[in-house]
């Protein structure tokens, strides 16, 4: 690669690693996957250089950011410069628009012995290829939807297949008001920038035709870029026993979110931010499910929590699981389910439905 590069299709198919100069304040609003944050300015030091390009010009600015990041600073951000070189000779640099800050490590580094390679464009630049990725696949590809009661396994189904984008996945979250994971989500920034890279990579592989699973306009935080070209795509409809839905939900719900917690925060400390999240997320749909219900669901669960807690059985949470299928979830999945029919194209149970979505991405189906 030379010392500029303007090929940011190659740089995200590669996966080549980045070294973003921005202010950390900069990067938390938004990055790309894998990039690492290696600042030419603190938060601080870019604000002070702002307010001085305001108030006196550029010259002054230029000047007043070289006195700022100077002697043992300087030093500092260039070992650190140089080691991430090190470690990825095959990367890339860049600030926000590839301009004054991109430029100035660039050439700082090359008087250290250097020649690293600098983004054209920078950020903004890379940023605009990935949403005009995402425009390009919402009106270029076949789009087919998985839709389903809770519960089926519709992300199963989505990460058994080659061409499908998990966006629960991509969005770190379930999709549901109990999806909140121990972990958190990307911003929307983020989110988007992942999508785009997938379906870049996927298209680069030969697949012009994507499964996504059926969400409502948001996944968690994350808004979905997707959402309006979705409405009109063919409908799957995955079906499945009123048990194995059971299952399936304190299986994804309970057994692995609590795992998850532990993982994270020790036994103790994981098992009470899961019962937080759980009561939390129950609570979050009280004015959907009215008081009484709402009451009795939540007596429910904090039995069977209370019951986990003393003992590790989970059994007595398939009693709320149950009532919010029957009572809440299953009627609004019904209303649905009749209002998009005229869009389903199939339905059937886990393996009906991936057989029949491979073979409709072989033959080329629209």
């Amino acid at each position: 690669m030379s010392m500029l590069t303007e090929d940011y299709r190659q740089i995200f198919l590669r996966g080549i690693p980045m070294m973003d100069l921005r202010a950390p304040v900069e990067f938390a609003q938004g990055a790309f996957p894998g990039a690492v944050n290696l600042p030419l300015m603190s938060d601080e030091e870019r604000a002070k250089v702002g307010t001085c390009y305001k108030q006196q010009g550029q010259e002054a600015a230029i000047k007043l950011g070289h006195q700022l990041v100077s002697g043992s600073i300087r030093a500092q951000r260039m070992a650190a410069w140089a080691e991430f070189v090190r470690q990825h000779p095959d990367g890339v640099l860049y600030c926000f628009r590839g301009g004054l800050r991109s430029q100035t490590v660039q050439r700082w580094l090359h008087e250290a012995g250097i020649d690293y390679p600098r983004v054209i464009g920078g950020y903004k630049a890379m940023r605009t290829f990935l949403i005009e990725t995402i425009e390009q696949a919402a009106t270029e590809c076949q789009l087919v939807v998985v839709g389903g009661m809770t519960g089926t396994g519709k992300t199963d189904v989505i990460t058994r297949l080659d061409h499908a984008i998990d966006l629960e996945g991509l969005a770190n979250h379930r999709g549901s008001a109990f999806g909140k994971r121990s972990t958190p989500q990307p911003t929307n920034i983020e989110f988007e920038n992942r999508i785009a890279i997938d379906l870049l990579r996927k298209r680069d592989a030969g697949h012009q035709q994507f499964v996504l699973e059926d969400e409502s306009r948001a996944i968690g935080s994350c808004s979905l870029p997707l959402h309006a070209a979705m409405q009109t795509a063919p409908l799957v409809w995955l079906e499945d026993s009123f048990e194995n839905r059971v299952e399936r939900i304190l299986r994804d719900y309970v057994v692995s979110q609590l795992d998850d917690h532990i993982a994270l925060h020790g036994t103790e400390q994981g098992f009470e931010r899961y019962a937080e999240q759980l009561l939390k997320s129950l609570a979050g749909i009280t004015k959907r499910l009215g008081g009484e219900r709402y009451q009795r669901l939540h007596a429910i669960m904090q039995e069977a929590l209370a019951q986990q807690r003393d003992s590790g059985e989970v059994a007595r949470h398939r009693d709320w699981i149950a009532g919010l299928l029957h009572e809440y979830y299953d009627p609004m999945y019904a209303f649905q389910r009749q209002s998009k029919g005229e869009r389903i194209v199939f339905a059937g149970e886990q393996q009906a439905v991936v057989e029949f979505l491979r073979e409709r991405a072989r033959s080329g189906i629209a």
